[in-house]
């Protein structure tokens, strides 16, 4: 009866330290959320581009082979300094990666003048 009990509660033990690794294991799991970050384009060239919110926050983002460009503009050639956009970013890369580049209409910034 003991025999059964601790071969029970070994095969208890075992499925729950297979069901922990699973995220360590698996990582592409655990890292397949995007992220999106919109601002105004700050600078651009044909490998990297970085973004202002114009809240205080820039960030920089590489382009890869796979990057898409949306929106208003179709190509990462036709996007320039001022236009403004979303890209979507996993947060596991280091360096940021640009899977996905939305460009928006211009937005109104507070304090202008009509």
């Amino acid at each position: 009866m003991l025999r059964n009990a601790l071969r029970n509660y070994r095969g208890l033990l075992l499925a729950a330290l297979v069901l922990a690794a699973v995220p360590v294991l698996v990582p592409s799991i655990a890292s397949a959320q995007y992220r999106e970050f919109s601002g105004k384009i700050d600078k651009i060239n044909k490998k990297k581009l970085i973004l202002d919110n114009r809240m205080g926050d820039k960030l920089s983002f590489n382009r890869i082979d796979s990057t898409a460009v949306e929106g208003q503009k179709a190509e990462w050639d036709d996007l320039k300094k001022g236009d403004w956009a979303t890209v979507s970013w996993k947060m596991m890369d280091k360096p940021r990666k640009a899977y996905k580049v939305v460009v928006t209409p211009p937005r109104e910034e507070a304090g202008e003048d009509q």
